[in-house]
């Protein structure tokens, strides 16, 4: 703020005010906001989740408006005499923006978002430590239920038993589980449905806990009754891809670099078209965030970034194979926080 001359930054984005605040809050669609001065942060909130903030200990101070109240009433306290103002423009809507200005008769918004970004791109101590239970819960469930899979079961009957097994341990799903089977698994992001597994069948399982808001994601691949050849090659391949990524993850190394030590892998078997997304995304608050690692990125790796590695090959009438895993970045290489068995395991037909 003082580099650019901020008289104020407003944050609207839940996980922006969370990771600056310690209050994690879903408003839909009521006002929440953080008003940043100089000497003092002010919180505006809904009531109905002033408790929640209150128990957070935030060093904010904190204001709510009742329903049927006008919050810009609060936001007009807080910022008063902002002519300068930064913002999240990516979270801004034009309606917002015109109440701001008609409130507040300020003279320039500047996006702060890239910043706030920034800051959450490399981890603290004790967000790691969030981030390896969330981890641990994860490996657990994992092994959980890959002992307990089998034919006759529903994609959504195992994405439920994932659930479960996640709450068990007292953790929350990072974001929606992924079960697909058969011919399924070669969509990199579907749904799981009602569909039966069956002899034969790869069976892709995608899904992360969150421990005290910060997410873990895996992937791991499974076959219903004897692999085939084929089967056991592509996933073969796929692991490889990913060991050579993880081999190019340290601290000085760029994202480029990670994916494309990857794709190098999978493109060398003539399969490169068939692996069609970056090799993977920050992990923290939320299950995607900053650093991406796409092809040709040239985001500088920091000790502290954490984040998926999760090369694919996805044929379609086929199936899919995805192996993914959390690694934190170190001085020289990198950390595993997710640890369990990459193998194809080989489960039950019933």
């Amino acid at each position: 703020m003082a580099s650019h001359g901020l008289d104020a930054a407003y944050v609207t984005r839940p996980v922006s005010i969370a990771y600056l605040t310690g209050v994690r809050v879903e408003p839909y669609e009521r006002l929440l906001a953080l008003a940043v001065r100089p000497d003092r942060a002010t919180l505006i909130l809904p009531a109905i989740e002033r408790e929640n903030a209150e128990r957070a200990k935030t060093d904010a101070e904190i204001v709510s408006w009742r329903d049927g109240e006008d919050a810009y009433d609060l936001v007009g306290q807080a910022l008063e005499g902002a002519a300068r103002l930064g913002v999240e423009k990516e979270h801004m809507t034009l309606a917002v923006a015109d109440a701001l200005r008609e409130r507040l008769h300020m003279r320039e918004m500047l996006d702060v978002a890239p910043e706030i970004r920034r800051l959450r791109r490399t981890k603290s101590p004790v967000e790691l430590e969030k981030l390896a239970h969330a981890a641990a819960i994860t490996d657990a469930a994992t092994d959980e239920i890959l002992s307990r899979l089998h034919g006759g079961q529903t994609e959504l009957e195992v994405a439920l038993a994932i659930g479960a097994s996640i709450g068990a341990a007292s953790g929350t799903l990072a974001f929606e589980t992924i079960v697909l089977s058969g011919s399924n698994s070669a969509l990199p992001h579907g749904h799981p449905t009602g569909q039966q597994l069956r002899e034969g069948d790869l069976v892709l399982l995608d899904f992360g806990a969150a421990h005290q808001g910060y997410c873990a994601d895996t992937t791991r691949v499974a076959v219903v009754g004897a692999p085939t050849a084929r089967q056991r090659e592509i996933h073969g391949l796929v692991l490889a891809a990913h060991d050579a990524a993880i081999g190019a993850v340290r601290a000085g190394a760029t994202t480029g670099e990670v994916d494309s030590a990857a794709r190098k892998v999978i493109e060398a078997a003539g399969l490169g078209d068939r692996f069609f997304h970056r090799t993977g995304h920050g992990l923290g608050l939320e299950p995607h965030e900053d650093p991406s690692l796409d092809p040709g990125s040239k985001t500088v790796l920091e000790v502290g970034m954490v984040f998926t590695v999760e090369p694919g090959i996805y044929i379609p009438g086929w199936g899919g194979v995805r192996i993914e895993d959390d690694v934190v970045v170190e001085a020289d290489g990198c950390r595993l926080l997710t640890t369990s068995d990459r193998s194809l395991r080989v489960v039950r037909n019933s």
